[in-house]
């Protein structure tokens, strides 16, 4: 019987490499070779968290600035923050990190002493509302600081909320409107308005407060008190002459894009006033008068949880809210009335609504 015929030399060859291979590898195996080497998940991949809904039913935490201003300016009466209540559940642990931190889509600019807190507080009871407790003084003391720093200011949103802020000296300031319409055209703009008269006193009373020494209010507010010339250029007084702040804003916004709110119905109807708000604003009709308690004591509405099983209180502004005020002479008074009288009808006429201050005889 003839011997098998010897294999070709190239695939002798082959089955050589292929020994050599297979026994290389089983060796460096048994020396403690690197075994796996895909990269680990990172913590967070591997326990990635659902997708962010597109909007949330409960209202988030306020999340702090990450670069907050150095001296952040006081609010509108000192009033310590208090955002909506997190979300229950293990979304809890994660809210800082849902969604994004963007520039204002609308912003509270006026005016001090107008109510400008209390609208605040009710507006981030809403869970499409995320607001900056604190007032960012952006377009009129930090606007060196940049908009990448102003965006660092603002609470994190997810789509379908709104993010805000107010500061209430913006309506007063010069060059706030045209820095804001920089930053976004269709901004909206929301004013808080009260009676001059009784805006100015309020004004002078949280000075006073602070500065027990300060001259009276009636040598404050008058150049000339013998002959009846008022000061204009006194803050206090100046502020209320909305007509003349308005013209400045209307250079660069319509009328449409700005919303005023009466000081006085805030406190007398609060629910009111807040759906005029949130229709402005294209929120839904979620702050309704089962969100305010009338606070007899302050004079002033407080806001609650509308579940009655909560066993929390009433959230009520700060003591610097409802500070009674000093007596001021009817003739100053009177006064004060007669010099706002034809810049409130220019008001009236410029916003097409009557707040009727001139109905607020004796009010202080």
């Amino acid at each position: 019987m003839a011997p098998p015929p010897k294999p070709p030399p190239a695939r002798k060859l082959l089955c050589m490499c292929s020994l050599s291979l297979c026994l290389t590898y089983a060796c460096y195996s048994l020396m403690g070779g690197p075994g796996d080497r895909r990269a680990p998940l990172a913590p967070q991949a591997a326990s990635a968290a659902p997708p962010t809904p597109p909007r949330l039913r409960t209202p988030l935490a306020s999340t702090p600035p990450s670069s907050a201003p150095s001296s952040p300016a006081p609010t509108d009466g000192g009033v310590a923050p208090s955002g909506p209540e997190p979300p229950a559940g293990p979304a809890a642990s994660a809210t800082p990190e849902y969604g994004e931190k963007r520039l204002p889509q609308a912003l509270i600019i006026g005016v001090k002493k107008g109510g400008t807190r209390a609208l605040l507080e009710a507006l981030r009871a809403h869970p499409e509302v995320r607001a900056v407790g604190t007032e960012p003084h952006f377009f009129d003391r930090n606007y060196h600081r940049g908009l990448d720093w102003y965006r660092d200011v603002m609470p994190r949103t997810v789509e379908g909320q709104l993010t805000m802020e107010k500061t209430p000296s913006y309506f007063v300031t010069t060059e706030a409107p045209k820095r804001i319409h920089s930053m976004a055209k269709d901004t909206k703009l929301i004013v808080v308005v009260r009676d001059p008269v009784t805006r100015a006193i309020s004004d002078y009373t949280q000075t006073l407060s602070k500065k027990p020494d300060i001259p009276t209010f009636e040598v404050l507010a008058f150049k000339n008190r013998t002959l009846g010339l008022i000061d204009a250029s006194w803050s206090a007084i100046r502020i209320g002459l909305y007509a003349l702040h308005l013209e400045s804003w209307l250079q660069y916004f319509p009328l449409s894009q700005m919303h005023f709110v009466s000081g006085e119905r805030l406190i007398t109807d609060p629910a009111g006033e807040m759906g005029k708000v949130q229709d402005f604003l294209g929120l839904r009709q979620v702050v309704t008068e089962k969100y305010f308690y009338f606070n007899k004591t302050k004079g002033f509405p407080c806001l609650k949880k509308p579940d009655e099983s909560s066993s929390s209180s009433p959230h009520c502004l700060g003591k610097s809210k409802g500070r009674t005020h000093p007596q001021i002479d009817q003739d100053v008074i009177q006064r004060l009335r007669k010099f706002y009288k034809p810049f409130n009808t220019m008001f009236y006429q410029m916003t097409g609504q009557d707040f009727q201050w001139e109905q607020e005889e004796g009010a202080q």
